[in-house]
């Protein structure tokens, strides 16, 4: 495996970095990023910017407007991008979106793509992803899919309940998971304005960076054309994969630039701040802490990056996803939380990003499957192997 950076990815790397510096910092705080994500009118604004500097929509193909970035690119130019919780959006990478133009590109059919992903990776859509369902429907298990479509002269009837989808308040279309009258698992496409959709409400979270928040949707009786089904009959939960395994990886990348703002900000501090006669950095308590944030730093990006360059020779890696998943997501929230413990009252307080970044990653370890899920799910394989 060879991690070294060309110069083309390097160049790439160093002008996100300081578009995100540059342009997109400023705007945290505007007072136009509310407690269900960035207004419609702050995401425009920052898109728009992101257009102009050449670095929207970067993980789209070529042929479709974006840059074609490997899975190894994109965890150089992700991490970047996460450096600022706006970013992502910024850059039309952020969740759902991404996941679904991935999805959307490969395995939309041409009218399909020119009716939504098209206009999406232009930045001019925003999509969400209806899977998950309030109790005793579809959670970590997705075997517990209640939702139905049945079918009716051309058009299947969709009803059913859906919560926590991210992004749909705002959203253009949704991709919609539902059984069919055999039980089979199956995508749908539907614009949101469709007769039948309900948002229900938005959902309360601790987290407020997602563009739209999480909803919950009711289905009622929505008709959907059956050239608006997504793939093939029966194939929805293998679609899933093809979106899930490179998605929850993107996550990690994202999130890793978020716990190296905290620990930079909290570095800073610890540099500066004096306590019983020197730096607060000098003292062990602290400066382990710090040293300790550098190695799970590390120790993520290396999984990362591992499991990009698997993805990029073209092997499926659900098992490398799910392991990157846990590691990924608990060494960057160890990272976030020493940040807090190391700044005291000032990691409590919107004085700096930590506390937003505390509050904006805990969801991380439970979102695209809990760590225990992957846990589980990794054991399974383990005691399958031969020995």
């Amino acid at each position: 495996m060879d991690f070294s950076i060309s110069p083309e990815l390097i160049a790439l790397r160093d002008r996100t970095r300081q578009f995100i510096a540059q342009t997109i910092i400023p705007f945290e705080g505007d007072p136009r990023e509310t407690a269900h994500g960035p207004s419609p009118e702050l995401r425009h604004e920052l898109i728009a910017l992101a257009k102009k500097a050449g670095l929207l929509t970067p993980h789209a193909s070529k042929k479709n407007g974006g840059l074609g970035l490997s899975h190894v690119a994109k965890a150089v130019i992700f991490e970047e991008a996460g450096y600022s919780r706006l970013g992502p959006i910024a850059m039309n990478i952020h969740a759902p979106d991404e996941g679904n133009i991935h999805l959307m590109e490969q395995v939309a059919n041409p009218v399909q793509q020119k009716r939504w992903l098209i206009p999406q990776i232009e930045g001019k859509l925003r999509s969400c992803f209806a899977m998950t369902e309030p109790s005793p429907g579809a959670g970590s298990d997705p075997s517990m899919l209640l939702t139905t479509a049945v079918k009716d002269g051309k058009d299947y009837v969709i009803n059913g309940r859906k919560w926590f989808i991210t992004g749909a308040d705002g959203s253009d279309y949704v991709i919609i998971m539902a059984r069919t009258e055999d039980g089979q698992a199956t995508m749908f496409l539907s614009d949101m304005d469709a007769t039948g959709i309900e948002i229900e409400r938005n959902m309360d979270s601790m987290d407020q960076c997602f563009a739209g928040g999480h909803s919950v949707l009711r289905f009622n009786n929505l008709r959907v054309p059956d050239d608006q089904i997504l793939g093939e009959l029966g194939k929805g939960f293998r679609y899933a994969q093809v979106r899930l395994a490179p998605a929850r990886l993107t996550h990690c990348m994202r999130w890793l630039g978020q716990a190296r703002r905290a620990h930079d900000i909290a570095l800073a501090y610890a540099q500066k701040r004096q306590a019983f006669g020197q730096r607060l950095g000098d003292h062990e308590g602290v400066g382990f802490m710090l040293a300790d944030n550098d190695m799970d730093l590390h120790t993520a990006r290396l999984h990362i990056l591992h499991t990009a360059w698997l993805l990029d020779q073209g092997e499926k890696c659900n098992y490398e996803s799910s392991r990157a998943k846990v590691i990924c997501s608990e060494a960057e929230w160890r990272v976030v939380d020493r940040c807090v413990q190391i700044m005291g009252g000032q990691g409590v307080t919107g004085e700096t990003a930590v506390m937003r970044i505390f509050t904006d990653m805990r969801a991380f370890r439970i979102y695209d499957g809990p760590s225990e899920v992957h846990r589980w799910s990794m054991a399974r394989k383990l005691l399958d192997q031969k020995v």
